[in-house]
C-alpha cells in the first residue's frame, strides 16, 4: 500500500498530519502497536523537520507485509554537518520554533532510535531526503 503526502511549509495546523494518517492507517490493517509507535515516531520528528527546517517536502509511505518504508523530502537548504545534526539536543531551530515547543534537538536522534535502516541524502542548497524502514518484526 502506497500513500503520498505533501507537507506544508507554513500551516502549523497541518504539522504533523501524513504521520497522523500513516498510524491510523496501520492501525486500522491490524499492524503490532510496538511497530505503529516506533513508525509514528520516525515519520512525525522526519516530517516535522521538512516542515521546519526544510520549507515544505513530500512523504512517500510504502507498507507491506514484512516492512514500512518511508521517505520524506524536503526543499530546505540542507543539513551542513550531519554527524552533528545526529547529535542529541543540537538545533539550529529559532527562538519562535523554541516557543512553540520545537527544536529541543531530537529529531534526527529520535528518528535513528526507531528504525532498522536509515539513510539520510543532503546537501548545501539542495534539501533534504530521509528514508527509513521499519520491520514488522513480530511477521517474521
Amino acid at each position: 500500500m502506497k500513500q503520498y503526502f505533501k507537507i506544508s511549509h507554513d500551516d502549523f495546523d497541518m504539522a504533523g498530519e501524513a504521520s497522523s494518517t500513516v498510524k491510523r492507517t496501520l492501525t486500522k490493517i491490524g499492524v503490532p502497536p510496538p511497530v505503529i509507535k516506533r513508525v509514528a515516531i520516525a515519520m512525525y520528528e522526519a516530517e516535522i523537520n521538512a516542515f521546519i527546517h526544510g520549507g515544505g517536502g513530500e512523504a512517500f509511505v510504502d507498507i507491506d507485509n514484512d516492512r514500512v518504508e518511508i521517505v520524506i523530502r524536503d526543499h530546505g537548504k540542507g543539513i551542513p554537518d550531519l554527524e552533528l545534526a545526529m547529535q542529541e539536543g543540537w538545533s539550529t531551530a529559532d527562538e519562535n520554533v523554541r516557543k512553540m515547543g520545537f527544536g529541543a534537538g531530537m529529531g534526527l536522534p529520535n528518528i535513528r532510535k526507531n528504525t532498522d535502516e536509515l539513510d539520510i541524502i543532503t546537501a548545501p542548497g539542495e534539501g533534504t531526503e530521509v528514508r527509513m524502514i521499519i520491520y514488522m518484526k513480530e511477521n517474521g
